[in-house]
């Protein structure tokens, strides 16, 4: 596999669009990072790390709304991949929906969201936006 983090996202899409409770991922400490911050911002409704086999998993309850049956997560854009990378400074740091979405950043201070990254006024990689 050649991008993780894309297939990350790419799981919890379909797992979306199956209308699953439920997602399983093998785990990596980039997508745990990613994972707890989902969590943060109420994007995802709860998580486990399972360190079963080799790699281990990350177990996602998907949240969706009781009324509606939507999901809290609408969009999973995957920014800055292998061949191209999508390097931003804390003055050039991307607002998604104006503010209403976030952007995962990995930064030299770890993986955060674009509102700390510009509160600790460092820049990084731009991992993926989440509306």
């Amino acid at each position: 596999m050649t991008d993780p983090i894309a297939d990350y996202l790419t799981r919890v899409r379909n797992a979306i669009m199956a209308n699953h409770r439920v997602v399983e991922i093998p785990a990596s400490n980039l997508k745990k990072e990613i994972t707890k911050i989902l969590f943060e911002k109420g994007y995802i409704l709860n998580f486990k790390f399972v360190e079963e086999g080799p790699q281990g998993s990350i177990k996602i309850a998907l949240k969706y709304d009781p009324v509606n049956k939507v999901n809290a997560i609408k969009k999973l854009i995957r920014v800055s991949s292998p061949g191209l990378r999508k390097y931003v400074g804390y003055k050039d740091m991307p607002r998604v929906l104006n503010g209403l979405g976030i952007a995962v950043l990995s930064t030299s201070k770890g993986v955060m969201t674009d509102k700390e990254a510009r509160e600790l006024k460092v820049g990084g990689e731009v991992l993926c936006y989440v509306y």
